[in-house]
């Protein structure tokens, strides 16, 4: 059994992290009480992932990990990328990030939209040792909001192939069936599974 301190104080990531793990040899521990917040300073989500993996671990002793995601959207350069989660404002909700994302792309053509979801779930151990795996989604950004499910940008994301569906009108495990997250964690147990 691998078992792993979770490093995320996000209860909807860690509830996603624990649907998609349930079956593969892991055991999750939440993140302890009084562990401090992890400054997310590096320029990209490995770098961003391993700091908080290894934070954890730091503080815990334990093997830990944790994931970091970037919505990309192509007509903004990429952008809010590695800022995803504090795109309108340090202290920003969800629904802050999404009208603004949706200002930024007022007047864009549908065939404009496109974007992806990117995972990055990073490991770190005692002995030092750390690694990452990734998952992406590809979609569009719509033009309002839609479905009740998710977090985040979920509800104006939508898949390639769904026919407009976005994540947060899909059922939690249709959800994970397909995430960025859900890929990542599936390469996570993969790779455990392997060594």
């Amino acid at each position: 059994m691998n078992t792993f301190v979770l490093a995320t104080a996000n209860a909807h990531k860690a509830d996603e992290i624990r649907r998609v793990l349930e079956g593969f040899d892991v055991e999750l521990l939440a993140r302890p009480e009084g562990v401090p917040e992890v400054d997310e300073s590096e320029e990209t989500l490995e770098g961003n992932a391993l700091l908080k993996a290894r934070a954890l671990m730091s503080a815990t002793g334990e093997a830990a990990i944790a994931d970091d995601t970037g919505l990309f959207v192509d007509v903004l350069e990429g952008r809010p990328g590695v800022y995803s989660a504090r795109y309108a404002g340090e202290g920003a909700t969800d629904e802050d990030n999404v009208t603004k994302i949706l200002n930024e792309l007022e007047g864009v053509a549908d065939e404009l939209r496109g974007a992806r979801f990117r995972s990055v779930i990073a490991v770190a151990y005692p002995d030092g040792t750390s690694w990452w795996v990734e998952g992406v989604l590809e979609g569009t950004i719509g033009v309002s909001p839609r479905g009740r499910g998710g977090f985040g940008y979920d509800s104006v994301f939508a898949p390639l192939d769904l026919g407009g569906t976005t994540l947060a009108e899909l059922a939690p495990e249709q959800k994970d069936a397909i995430s960025h997250r859900g890929s990542a964690l599936r390469a996570l147990a993969e790779r455990l599974s392997n060594s």
